[in-house]
């Protein structure tokens, strides 16, 4: 009679088979969603940049027609800014101040990214 010795195969080591698998796709998923985060995040960042941009020019422009008129500055000042990539949102004057609220659109999931600036006449005061 001759004895043949078969190693003993534990089945814990079947048990894991493919969880490296599964483990690399959650960590696809983490990588791909981070990229996309940051992504967005500078999209946006770039956007208020713009708006802050457009805010600035747009008043500046305004501002130089103040005493024509509100309705000439915050004409010229909406030109302004549309031709900066942004949206007037408001434009009023306060004395010989012209204010406006600007908008531009921000990253690819919506929003918009906000600016306000305020301009007027170097040293001219009212009264």
């Amino acid at each position: 009679m001759s004895w043949v010795v078969r190693p003993v195969v534990s089945s814990a080591i079947d048990d894991d088979a493919g969880s490296a698998t599964v483990f690399l796709a959650f960590a696809v998923a983490i990588l791909m969603a981070l990229t996309v985060a940051g992504v967005q995040l500078g999209s946006a960042m770039i956007a208020r940049q713009q708006a802050e941009n457009a805010a600035d020019l747009g008043a500046l422009a305004g501002a130089a027609l103040i005493f024509s008129g509100e309705a000439a500055a915050c004409a010229k000042a909406g030109a302004t800014v549309t031709r900066g990539g942004a949206s007037l949102e408001s434009c009023r004057t306060d004395g010989l101040d012209l204010l406006i609220e600007v908008s531009v659109a921000a990253g690819f999931l919506g929003g918009r990214a906000p600016a306000k600036a305020r301009a007027g006449p170097v040293g001219v005061t009212v009264g």
